[in-house]
């Protein structure tokens, strides 16, 4: 039989903004932090418990036994009021999780929140100088052991470095303006990692590094994103800073597995790892490749990109999903090993493709138009 503490504690729920976790955003939420006067998912009441009961005491709203003082304060608060208080001056810059996010990114907003209070002093928010110095653990280029690394960001000079030795020369010089970042845990298989992917000589490489501390690499994150606000502000100073914000680095729309043949019919098919970075499509070896293997460039399905779907299989066992993606200069022939991964990718590909080009990616087609005018290899896009 259900107690009147219960009853009241669901119909709190009906209430605007209690529906979804005060923190991620999930729906139905089933859990409550009661000196908080907020309800959270199930994913996030574990945050909340590893906080301490000092600062976030949860229940169960159902399993748990209620004491009316607790449903008082559930009611006295919620989770719009309680945003006001905790979120009231997020900056623009930092990325607020939603419920498929990696779990330090969830972490780290729920304990600057309500552990660190960083959106009530902002004086807290040592991510916003445009500066930063700090040791994080790299992945080598040749080998997978990771070294500890300098790392220095420096807004004013538009740089990300990295040195081997700390008081010489940096290793490496990367433009924080072209700099995309990305957690990678399942990736990397270390929860607090990054993927930083940059240009290099005129092809892409990607960086991994990892931080024992949770706060330490989201710090580092939250740094870049901050940094590269600013520069698009002075880049941009017309521009509407909702939309300066779609531009920051963002996750991979995609990445997986997929099979991958040449354009002759005597090609065999190959495993690739791909990701789908923005409008650049790459293929690895394997998943923490230094340098993709090839590099395709996805514009607008109006300039003749698209893409084909197979239902006939094509030889070999394990691609048993075929589809073609069709550019003006080449057909790439992929597939995924099961339907739900073929549709997946569709989907993404799609989105790619009905979405307008941007300033800045319409003139890097038109460098690649030029490229392929002038030679008949394509330098950057290779198609390995």
């Amino acid at each position: 039989m259900v107690d009147h503490n219960e009853k009241l504690l669901q119909e709190l729920l009906k209430k605007p903004g209690n529906n979804v976790c005060a923190d991620c955003g999930s729906e139905d939420p089933d859990w409550a932090s009661y000196n908080l006067g907020i309800f959270i998912c199930m994913r996030c009441a574990s945050i909340h418990r590893g906080m301490g009961a000092h600062i976030s005491k949860v229940k169960h709203l159902e399993l748990d036994r209620w004491e009316d003082s607790q449903v008082q304060r559930m009611k006295e608060v919620g989770n719009i009021a309680a945003k006001n208080k905790y979120e009231e001056r997020v900056p623009p810059c930092y990325r607020r999780p939603t419920k498929n996010d990696p779990q330090v990114l969830i972490e780290q907003w729920i304990r600057a929140k309500y552990q660190r209070e960083e959106f009530c002093h902002p004086e807290r928010q040592n991510y916003l100088s445009g500066s930063m110095e700090g040791f994080l653990m790299k992945r080598g280029k040749e080998d997978s052991r990771y070294q500890l690394r300098k790392f220095v960001l420096n807004e004013n000079e538009d740089t990300l470095k990295y040195h081997v030795k700390e008081n010489k020369e940096p290793k490496g010089v990367l433009k924080l303006s072209e700099l995309n970042v990305s957690f990678a845990p399942a990736k990397m298989g270390h929860m607090n990692s990054m993927q930083l992917t940059f240009m290099k000589d005129g092809s892409t490489r990607h960086i991994y590094v990892y931080h024992d501390d949770p706060e330490v690499i989201n710090g580092w994150y939250t740094s870049i994103r901050c940094a590269k606000l600013h520069l698009l502000q002075v880049a941009f100073p017309s521009t509407p800073q909702s939309d300066l914000i779609l531009r920051l680095p963002k996750d991979f729309a995609r990445e997986g597995w997929l099979w991958k043949t040449g354009p002759r019919p005597s090609d065999v098919h190959r495993r690739r790892w791909f990701t789908l970075d923005n409008r650049k499509l790459m293929y690895h070896d394997e998943p923490l490749d230094a340098y993709p293997k090839g590099e395709i460039f996805i514009g607008h399905e109006s300039s003749g990109y698209h893409i084909k779907v197979s239902n006939t299989g094509n030889g070999c066992k394990e691609a048993r999903f075929p589809f073609h993606l069709v550019t003006p200069e080449r057909t790439f022939c992929l597939a995924a090993s099961t339907h739900e991964d073929r549709a997946g990718w569709l989907a993404v590909i799609q989105q790619t493709l009905k979405r307008q080009l941007t300033p800045q990616e319409s003139t890097i087609e038109a460098t690649l138009v030029r490229k392929r005018t002038t030679s008949n290899s394509i330098s950057i896009f290779s198609g390995r």
